[in-house]
Formats: C-alpha cells, sequence, structure tokens
C-alpha cells in the first residue's frame, strides 16, 4: 500500500468502528455475566470475579486491546506521514 494515496479518513473511520464495535460486544457479553455491568465497569473487570475468571470475557477484551492498539499505531503513522 503506497502511504501517498491511502485515505487516512476511510482507513481511521473504519478501524474507530471496529474497536466501537468490539466496545459494544464486550459490554454485552459482560451484561450476561454480571447484569448490572456499566460501559465504566468494563474498563475495571477485576472488580468483578465473575470477569476477572472468565475466559470468554478475557479474549473479548484482548481482541478489543488489539484493536485499539491497532488504532494507535494507525494515528502515529498517520501523524508521522502527514496524512
Amino acid at each position: 500500500m503506497n502511504p501517498e494515496t491511502v485515505d487516512w479518513q476511510v482507513l481511521a473511520a473504519t478501524v474507530d468502528a471496529m474497536v466501537e464495535g468490539q466496545r459494544t460486544a464486550l459490554l454485552k457479553l459482560g451484561r450476561r455475566i454480571v447484569p448490572t455491568l456499566t460501559s465504566e465497569d468494563v474498563l475495571q473487570p477485576n472488580d468483578y470475579p465473575e470477569l476477572e475468571n472468565h475466559p470468554e470475557f478475557r479474549y473479548e477484551e484482548g481482541v478489543l486491546a488489539g484493536l485499539q492498539t491497532a488504532q494507535m499505531a494507525l494515528r502515529a503513522l498517520r501523524q508521522d506521514r502527514g496524512g
């Protein structure tokens, strides 16, 4: 992919949508486990032993962390390339 031809806005919007979709999925899964869970609670799952020890929740949390890492890398690359 040639950096001069990258549509940074489209790329960023796509990654942003993926991150938001995963946040929503993680909250939905978390609420299946802890029905009163809020979006803020998801940021500190160690406060909930049910989440702390739930392999599916931890997996999905890892997917979110990976997407957020890619999002930050994309932003840094865009800034470095002047996009």
